[in-house]
């Protein structure tokens, strides 16, 4: 249509006082009002007419309906048409697909036909079809076109006036009064009194209100505003007409765009329909930037502002003479921007006006008008336009980022900012430090923008961090935790929950366990459609996610309402020191807590939890930390010397980078020849230009530049983008299955020479798959789909560069194979050397170190993702992408390289390779140990062994030496270098020696019987023979003090020991370490106990008292006795204190009162009868407060005069004490606890042959003392006896003492029990509640109490042994926990929970099951403690799971070791498959896996089918080349000369035996006594059974058993020199008196019978032992013998007894009763009887 008619200007010149009103900061410029003009809509359609023939009559006026494409429902023509009014006199429908034309209407008047447009465009704005009416003339009617334009004018602007009171804007207006009458309602409740935390939340409430209403009056204002502007354009008036004053938001003139006027009232009303924040501010936000060149805008997430700035812009001709660009970090981010952008603006703007410049080229012509691109592609195109002329206003968005390119961005914008005073910059973010870009950028204007978010709650909830688990950290727990306290106790809504990591977000999902919720993982290395399931309902559940922070900003989930923020977030930062790329949890900043917590409210107010503290909170840092100081500056040092600046430390950075990241990217870009140096001043090679061009990183575009040089061009591109994205190739997610079977699909890919050659692989294999099936191949071999994909756009990306910008010819074939080893692969190799020039390491021969970077001299391990791992060889030397610290220091990305190639990099390298090689560790394996042997090498967690390698890296000056020992197989490896290497290995032999030694002169010592005093003892040793039997009661052992004691290591200990052993001219054979019990210890000096051979040794040892030993006094005392050993009973121990005096009391006490009473005690005491004697009273002339008794008799004890002074009186005695004077000779200590014992003796069960129900402590007086004290232990379960014993002792004397000195028994009784903290956990509950229970028992009082090394005791005191006993037996129950037994746990399923898998095994169950496991290492024993519910379950989990790894170990088959070739499983995996199918199909009825990262095949069957699957394995390993050699000796147990069932081990000899056969044979010698000592059966062996495999081996029982069968051959074979008790069953030994010597008296310690050592019989004191001996053939003898030669000796008639006169009368009274007379022996019933005979027949009774 021809239109001549313009309109004419419709907005006036800005007013002067808007002007003055508008205030700019003192940097800003003055610009002119300018007015952009936008050109019409050139917007064309090609419109298909039939020939003129189809039409009757030629028509005057045609309306023609258009297609618009640009959106809009689709409408049926023909019914259109037919609607149409007045009716056309013909008309014709076009099919769609024939072109834009979709009807056409003839007419044969002109009015018809304008008023048919005017329809059309009616029945379009009332949104009944997207059709543009266009009228076309044959006749020349000039009216016309000015009827339908002022019809249009008319209709449009009627429409508007309807909008602008339309139901949008009521509802708005309604929404505002709902917010009014709330904030009445509000004031109303703030006038009256209210607590001060209610009063903030209803001023905060209030002030959210009111901004709420602000936001809505605002949205209704900017939305009549631009009804009112395109009032003023159609109908030709001033904005002053319609109130409007403020600038100018939307610039229309000229024609009139009918199509383009109805687009920009739609999307005017969807503005306000969606109420987007930053709509409300449009005007301010066009005033400041008109009015300023910088303005930092900061928006709330959601507020809009990435999507609405550009159009504000671009619609009010602010800052839009050219284009307007608004940068973003990703890619991903810019296109989808675009195209939202391009939605939104639909028919607004002309066409290709909104687009999007995701990569750089050369050819692109920046001549759009909203331009979306990447802070990448802008600094390419700064790089070719260095004054972004056709640009006029860039908007850098996401600016909080802060990544490398938005710093080097707006650094070189500044620049260009004072040239170009006609740019603007708008930094716009959502949680960047405004203050901070504003000072930089000249302090310039900041505008807020407030979000839509609704209130969040923010409630701080620290972890607790007791009871965490060991596998992951303690705020992973806890976020699992509150995630189920949330759900459990919250409303509904959508939890979101922040951690750290893939690993954590993993565990979290697995161990999150609530009905009715669902939890989700989200993090990076999901698939679109693993992460599109947190977007998904899932009906009658709630959605728990657990995030990384991938969830912060990148999407945003709908429907959460609840966040669980842990405070913590894992960051990468690049350290140029080392170059290393650390990876560690650290607190997050402000900015990310207040993002988090944003995340609540989205639709609905919400609530976060914060895991930390709110000083935590305040102490975070404001933002995070730039990238730029974060990483790598290759890219960004290349970029600032391409643009001339030629040193870098000078260049105006946001956050300046430390000078030697700076250097360290110099340095790197010198070695990839970018760079070169002339006299100090550093310029662009012709290489480095090239890789300014690509704008990829330095290395990258050296590495493509390389292989195109080798020809390898497209194998370049591709390396390029897989190194680039490396780290998310592989699919490694899930379970630990599916993490396993992740593994074993790897394999397949894994090249020998390392990683990028694997990357490389899987490329070629997925570039060969047909598009349509590429993600379906990815899942089936455990590949990132999406990385994959966008390793493409990046390959597509870099050919599209070097074509335009290089003009190099991309190769479309492949030149590489993977399957077949070519000089291409050499060349690879030397391109990525080349590349990576300065990551060049050498494997330091240990695989303790790892690898030797040659640049740092640290020594890193390869990442457990390394394809080299999937081969058993280490190559020597490789180059790496970068160095990763995360928990350990990894290489990643490794590739091999050939030594040689060193020689041709050029610039030559920074390191000396040759003395590298030289500094090469040596290894040296030393094998035949036992395990006890190599555990005792290494210490307890291996303290022995590094304080020995710590003694040989300082004396060889090499902190790389190591020794590594592996009791599994037991061998030790050396790692040292060649000269160093027999330095080490004397070093490892002395230590071993020592070990070795300690091991065969071990001995047990062992106790004849158990009682007090000092036992008889015997040294129980190798071969279970007694090495000595010690009956004199001398010491054995002695107390080694050293005044450095606790600084000392074990080689000096060592050292002290060997001197000790030297001097005392006798072997140890045992050394019991002393551990202090607290910082408070008394002993801090002393080292141990030794214990010796025999008692010459002692005395020899001893006399190194005081003797200095390097620097330290020694003290070397005999030990001294314990009576009672209570390191550890047999029994539940209950304990009674007992005490006697010891110092003689002088006769008068003292007792303390109130001063008030004195004068009351002394009358009351005064003439007082205590004890049979009158004492005497009188007030103490040295207290006031005390009165003085004396005239006491010296033999009554404190309880005894205490008891009649309180009879006394009824005044109260707050003290007394007896006045005692000098100490008075007792029986020795020793004695006195025998005493004791043999007191008690009686009461105690006539069984106790050991002495094991009883012990006594009697304790060496301080000088001090005033009494002697004892402990008496009493077996728990004797509890009565025990009652009897002591009410026996109380108030006795025992023999040698003085009858003053009575024992006074204590009447109150304790004890008390021990566990360690993991069991006081999961038994706490139950403990609490028994102890609780205890406290309603009457004289029991229970305490718990905290130790110092983190234990827990628990103190019982009763008033009754028995009461004390049961107590005890409850706690104990709970304490020691329930002992696994079950038969098919033997020591060999046993000897599993020494490995890792048994560890990890034994902590599964303990979290599964809220239960402790402890296991006894020396006995094989394990107990579990907990609950009994929960004790039974983890009892029954452990035997199952322990005997399933049982299972599989047996049934595994290694694909590792010294004879098979390094590729055997690449080899296995090629012709079985990764899941071994192949190998199935082999083996029926065997299920098999692979664990790659263990080199092993798990198979699952019948035992008898494993030799078949090792025969196959054997065929694959020889078809490949490999050297292996096939054992088939199989090795025998001597004694049963079969096959070896449940193998064990000696350690001396280290020979293989059944475990049975030793235990028959033991249990042989146990019967047959002769067969000492036990050795080795094996021919020509003979050694020793030692004392560690006989703890091994039996249980204590048994192992007793064995003692006293030792015992009864050692005293057999000892030619009578010793002899048992002649007691039958008594344990007791003596020694037999020498010949010709008399014989001394045995007294039994366990039988209390007194036995002649020289005789053997009973003891007979001053009679010779032949006379005594005849004595007990013949009773009589001796009567015989005293008899002969006496007249008055005679025998009694009656019972034959023998009866003397000595004198008087002859009535003799024998023993049977009768009176017998002397003269004629006549017996008698009575005297009376006897005396009448005498005077009757002898007349007389003399």
């Amino acid at each position: 249509m021809n239109n001549n008619q313009s309109t004419t200007a419709f907005r006036p010149p800005r007013p002067p006082e808007l002007n003055r009103r508008l205030y700019s900061p003192s940097n800003s410029r003055s610009f002119p009002n300018r007015r952009h003009d936008f050109p019409a809509n050139n917007y064309r359609y090609r419109l298909v007419r039939p020939p003129a023939a189809a039409v009757s009559h030629r028509p005057n006026f045609v309306v023609d309906l258009v297609r618009d494409h640009r959106g809009g429902p689709v409408p049926d023509v023909k019914a259109l048409i037919d609607q149409c009014k007045p009716a056309p006199e013909s008309s014709k429908v076009y099919p769609s697909g024939t072109g834009a034309l979709a009807g056409t209407l003839f007419f044969h008047q002109w009015a018809p036909a304008v008023e048919a447009v005017v329809s059309f465009w009616q029945s379009r704005l009332d949104g009944a079809h997207s059709l543009v009416p266009r009228l076309n003339h044959t006749v020349v009617v000039p009216e016309y076109l000015q009827v339908l334009e002022d019809r249009l004018r008319a209709l449009f602007a009627e429409r508007i006036r309807r909008m602008i009171d339309g139901e949008e804007v009521k509802r708005w207006n309604e929404k505002r009064d709902r917010v009014l009458g709330e904030i009445g309602k509000v004031s109303k409740l703030l006038g009256k009194p209210k607590n001060i935390k209610l009063l903030s939340e209803l001023k905060d409430k209030k002030k959210r209100l009111t901004c709420e209403k602000d936001l809505v009056e605002k949205r209704v204002k900017e939305f009549k505003s631009a009804m009112n502007f395109i009032l003023a354009y159609l109908e030709g008036k001033n904005l002053e007409e319609f109130g409007e004053d403020g600038i100018q938001v939307l610039r229309l003139k000229g024609k009139f765009d009918w199509s383009r006027i109805h687009f920009l009232i739609l999307r005017e009303c969807r503005r306000l329909e969606e109420g987007l924040p930053i709509y409300a501010y449009r005007q301010e936000i066009l005033e400041q930037i008109h009015s300023q060149q910088i303005m930092v805008l900061i928006g709330e997430t959601g507020s809009g502002k990435s999507t609405q700035l550009l159009q504000f812009l671009a619609d009010s001709g602010v800052a839009a003479d050219k284009a307007i660009v608004c940068t973003q970090p990703r890619k991903i981010a810019a296109t989808s921007l675009a195209h939202r952008v391009g939605d939104e603006s639909t028919g607004c703007y002309d066409h290709n006006s909104v687009v999007c410049y995701p990569i750089f080229s050369s050819s692109q012509q920046f001549d759009s008008k909203v331009i979306y691109t990447t802070d990448h592609c802008l600094l390419q195109h700064y790089m070719t336009d260095k004054n972004m002329s056709r640009i006029s206003c860039i908007i850098v968005d996401e600016a909080h980022e802060r990544s490398l390119n938005t710093d080097l961005l707006l650094a070189l914008v500044k620049s260009l900012l004072c040239k170009r005073f006609d740019l603007r910059l708008i930094i716009m973010s959502a949680t960047a430090d405004a203050r901070q870009l504003s000072d930089y950028f000249f302090g310039c204007g900041i505008f807020h923008v407030l979000g839509r978010n609704f209130p969040v709650d923010i409630r701080y909830v620290p972890c607790n961090l007791e009871g965490s688990s060991a596998l992951v950290a303690s705020y992973v727990s806890d976020v699992v935790r509150l995630a189920r306290d949330i759900h459990r106790t919250e409303g509904e809504g959508a939890i979101l929950a922040f951690l750290t990591s893939q690993n954590e977000v993993e565990w979290a999902c697995e161990k999150f366990d609530a009905p009715a919720a669902v939890a989700l993982p989200l993090h990076g290395k999901l698939s679109f459609e693993e992460q599109y399931h947190v977007f998904q309902n899932y009906p009658g559940k709630r959605k728990v996610i657990f995030a990384t922070n991938l969830a912060e900003t990148s999407l945003t989930i709908p429907g959460v309402k609840y966040v669980i923020d842990s405070g913590m977030v894992k960051e990468s930062k690049y350290e140029p020191a080392s170059g290393m790329n650390v990876l560690r949890v650290c607190r997050i900043s402000k900015s990310s807590a207040n993002q988090r917590a944003g995340r609540a409210g989205r639709t609905e107010a919400g609530r976060c939890y914060r895991l930390y503290w709110e000083s935590d909170f305040d102490m975070m840092l404001p933002s995070q930390e730039p990238e730029i100081r974060r990483v790598h500056l290759g890219v960004a040092v290349l970029r600032i010397f391409a643009l001339g600046i030629k040193n870098v430390q000078d260049f105006d950075f946001v956050d300046a980078p430390r000078a030697e990241a700076i250097d360290m990217a110099i340095r790197n870009l010198v070695q990839l020849s970018a760079v070169k140096s002339n006299n100090g001043v550093f310029d662009l090679t012709e290489e480095g230009w090239w890789l300014v061009k690509m704008g990829v990183e330095p290395r990258l575009g050296k590495l493509i530049l390389g292989c195109f040089h080798h020809h390898l061009g497209r194998e370049g591109l591709i390396l390029a983008a897989v190194l680039a994205n490396a780290s998310s190739i592989f699919f490694r997610v899930g379970s630990d299955e599916e993490k396993l079977k992740s593994d074993s699909l790897k394999v397949k890919f894994c090249h020998q020479h390392g990683d990028l050659f694997t990357l490389l692989s899987v490329y070629k294999e997925w570039d060969a798959v047909p598009r349509e099936k590429k993600n379906r191949w990815c899942t089936e071999n455990s590949i990132n789909a999406k990385t994959m994909r966008r390793c493409h756009d990046t390959v597509v990306e870099l050919e599209s560069c070097l074509e335009r910008e290089l003009r190099f010819i991309i190769p479309s074939y492949w030149r590489w194979n993977p399957y077949k080893s070519t000089d291409v692969d050499r060349s690879f190799k030397k391109v990525i050397l080349s590349a990576l020039s300065e990551n060049v390491a050498m494997y330091s021969g240990s695989e303790q170190l790892g690898y030797e970077v040659a640049s740092t001299g640290q020594h890193v391990l390869l990442h457990p993702s390394c394809s080299l791992h999937i081969y058993s060889q280490k190559p020597s030397w490789v180059v790496f992408s970068e160095l990763l610290s995360i928990t350990c220091q990894y290489l990643v990305c490794v590739t091999s390289f050939d030594f040689d190639l060193l020689s041709t990099l050029y610039p030559p390298p920074l390191f000396d390779a040759s003395k590298m090689v030289r500094r090469k560790l040596q290894t040296k394996v030393l094998t035949g140990f036992g395990g006890t042997m190599l555990k005792r090498f290494c210490g307890k967690g291996n303290s022995n062994l590094l304080c020995l390698l710590s003694r040989i890296r300082e004396t060889c000056a090499d902190e790389r030496i190591g020794i590594r020992v592996n009791v599994d197989q037991n061998e030790i490896t050396l790692s040292a270098t060649l000269e160093d290497m027999e330095r080490v290995l004397e070093f490892v032999n002395y230590a071993l020696e020592f070990e070795r030694r300690g091991l065969h002169n071990e001995c047990l010592e062992k106790c004849l019987l158990h009682g007090s005093g000092l036992p008889s003892v015997a040294l129980f040793g190798a071969g279970a023979e007694i090495k000595h039997l010690e009956l004199q009661k001398r010491c054995l052992s002695v107390d080694l003090y050293c005044s450095n004691a606790i600084s000392m290591n074990h080689m000096e200990e060592k050292e002290l020991l060997l001197f000790i052993e030297k001097a005392s001219s006798s072997s140890i054979c045992a050394f019991n370490k002393f551990t202090p019990l607290g910082q408070g210890s008394d002993d801090k000096e002393k080292l141990g106990r030794i214990t010796f051979l025999s008692p010459n040794a002692v005395q020899k040892a001893a006399e190194l008292n005081h003797e200095e030993y390097n620097g330290s006094m020694l003290k070397v005392i005999p030990s001294q006795p314990t009576y009672g050993d209570h390191r550890m009973f047999p029994f539940p121990v209950v304990r009674a204190k007992v005490q006697w005096p010891r110092r003689v009391s002088k006769g008068f006490a003292v007792v303390k009162c109130d001063t008030n009473d004195v004068g009351t005690l002394v009358n009351d005491f005064s003439y007082r009868e205590i004890g049979g004697k009158y004492v005497r009273s009188e007030a103490n002339k040295r207290s006031a407060d005390s009165v003085v008794i004396s005239g006491l008799d010296k033999e009554l004890s404190e309880a005894e005069i205490l008891d009649a002074l309180r009879g006394a009186t009824s005044r109260r005695i707050l003290d007394f004490f007896l006045v005692r004077g000098d100490a008075v000779e007792s029986p020795t200590f020793d004695v006195c606890g025998e005493t004791l014992l043999k007191e008690i003796a009686p009461f105690m069960p006539k069984k106790n042959q050991n002495g094991t129900c009883c012990r006594v402590q009697v304790f060496t007086p301080e000088p001090k003392d005033a009494f002697m004290r004892a402990i008496i232990s009493f077996d728990g379960r004797l509890h009565l006896e025990a009652a009897k014993a002591l009410q026996h002792l109380d108030g006795r004397v025992l023999p040698g003492c003085q009858p003053w000195q009575k024992i006074k028994c204590q009447q109150l009784f304790h004890s008390s029990l021990s566990c360690s903290s993991p069991v006081y956990f999961v038994i706490k509950n139950q403990l609490d509640c028994l102890m609780r229970s205890f406290m309603r028992i009457k004289g029991v009082e229970c305490n718990l109490e905290k130790n110092s090394n983190g234990s827990y005791r628990v103190k019982i005191s009763a008033n009754a042994t028995k009461t004390v006993a049961e107590v005890r037996r409850r706690v104990e129950e709970l304490m020691k926990g329930k002992t696994v037994d079950h038969k098919s746990l033997t020591p060999t399923v046993m000897q599993l929970l020494f490995s890792r898998e048994g560890i990890n095994l034994m902590h599964t169950v303990q979290r599964e099951t809220g239960t402790h496991i402890f296991f006894e290492r020396h006995s094989l024993n394990i107990r579990v403690f907990g609950s009994t519910d929960k004790v039974d379950v983890a009892q029954l989990k452990l035997i199952d799971s322990l005997l399933t790894l049982h299972e599989s170990k047996q049934l595994e088959i290694h694909l590792r070791g010294n004879s098979l070739p390094p590729n055997l499983m690449k080899e296995v995996v090629s012709n079985f498959g990764p899941d071994l199918r192949g190998l199935k199909d082999k083996v029926p009825g065997a299920d098999f896996s692979l664990n790659a990262r263990r080199h092993v095949i798990l198979m699952r069957g019948d035992k008898e089918l494993k030799p078949k699957v090792e025969e196959i394995i054997y065929e694959v390993a020889q078809l490949r080349g490999g050297s292996t050699e096939r054992d088939d000796n199989e090795v025998s147990c001597p004694i049963c000369l079969c096959d070896i069932e449940d193998a064990y081990q000696l350690e001396g000899c280290v020979h293989m035996f059944c475990r049975f056969c030793l235990l028959e044979q033991f249990d042989s010698a146990i019967k047959n006594q002769g067969s000492f000592p036990l050795c080795c059966a094996y021919k020509n062996c003979g050694s020793p059974i030692l004392v560690t495999d006989l703890r091994s081996l039996l249980s204590s029982e048994k192992l007793e058993e064995l003692f006293r069968a030792s015992l009864g051959a050692f005293v057999a074979s000892s030619g009578g020199t010793y002899k048992f008790c002649p007691s039958p069953d008594c344990p007791s030994v003596y020694q037999v008196a020498d010949p010709g010597t008399t014989g001394e008296p045995f007294v039994c310690g366990s039988c209390y019978a007194e036995t002649c050592t020289r005789c053997h019989l009973e003891y007979h004191p001053y009679v010779s032992c032949e006379r005594y001996r005849e004595f007990k053939e013949d009773p009589d003898s001796s009567l015989h013998e005293w008899r002969r030669g006496r007249d008055n000796v005679k025998n009694c008639l009656i019972c034959g007894h023998t009866i003397e006169k000595i004198d008087g009368c002859n009535h003799i009274e024998c023993r049977c009763g009768k009176h017998i007379c002397w003269v004629c022996l006549e017996a008698f019933c009575s005297s009376d009887e006897c005396y009448c005979h005498l005077r009757n027949v002898h007349m007389a009774i003399i």
